[in-house]
């Protein structure tokens, strides 16, 4: 398992030009980032992002490939910083905001089935393209699934649940969706969890090819700045 803390934080100029930080979020049920909050790039398409509190990294490689796609899709990590409580994250507490500031919660089990026929593709091409997300601080040692989705006709993970319990011992991973009323278009998102005191929020941006491009070519500089 890839441990430690954040470790490749780009510079505050190319991390704002590319991720989106900042907190790009204005609908009324939101709340900006917690003071502090720190975010990484693990990659192209994998951010990190923690507080005090709590610690979320995000896969988005499918997700930037379904433009105009009605369903997004999301690998994702959960646990909580070293000294904080158990707590359960519930269906409810995780939310995608949107660049025209919709704020989407996550998909029901009974949606996910009901879309099944794209989902199965989309799945497919996550389970061969997605990059690895397992990035964790030291001594998260007990691997645990979120599980808020299932396929029913699966032998292992054929049952969802609404809740996933975390504490500083758990490195939780696991797959989302939401359904994205405008289709899934180019520009900053935000993927929010409500942890018990506070919002861990991660900026991910939908890039054209040509950002892509750019941003990697970036990403390897900043990697050998790094480096020294």
């Amino acid at each position: 398992m890839q441990s430690g803390m954040v470790s490749k934080v780009w510079s505050a100029v190319a991390l704002a030009a590319f991720v989106g930080i900042g907190g790009f979020a204005t609908a009324g049920d939101e709340t900006a980032a917690q003071a502090g909050e720190k975010t990484g790039v693990e990659g192209t398409f994998v951010r990190v992002a923690e507080n005090d509190e709590g610690w979320v990294v995000l896969g988005y490689t499918t997700a930037n490939g379904s433009v105009n796609e009605k369903w997004m899709l999301l690998d994702i990590g959960l646990t909580v910083q070293d000294g904080v409580k158990e707590q359960k994250i519930t269906r409810d507490q995780i939310k995608l905001v949107t660049p025209s500031d919709q704020v989407i919660p996550l998909a029901t089990q009974e949606e996910y089935l009901k879309g099944h026929g794209t989902l199965d593709a989309m799945n497919a091409r996550a389970n061969v393209e997605a990059q690895s997300i397992n990035y964790f601080p030291n001594g998260r040692s007990r691997p645990c699934r979120i599980g808020f989705f299932a396929d029913p006709e699966r032998q292992v993970g054929a049952l969802a649940f609404d809740e996933v319990t975390v504490d500083d011992r758990s490195a939780c991973l696991g797959r989302v969706y939401f359904q994205i009323p405008e289709g899934i278009q180019y520009g900053n998102y935000n993927f929010d969890v409500q942890f018990a005191g506070s919002i861990v929020r991660v900026p991910m941006k939908i890039m054209t090819k040509d950002e892509v491009k750019e941003f990697e070519k970036q990403w390897k500089e900043e990697e050998k700045e790094h480096k020294k």
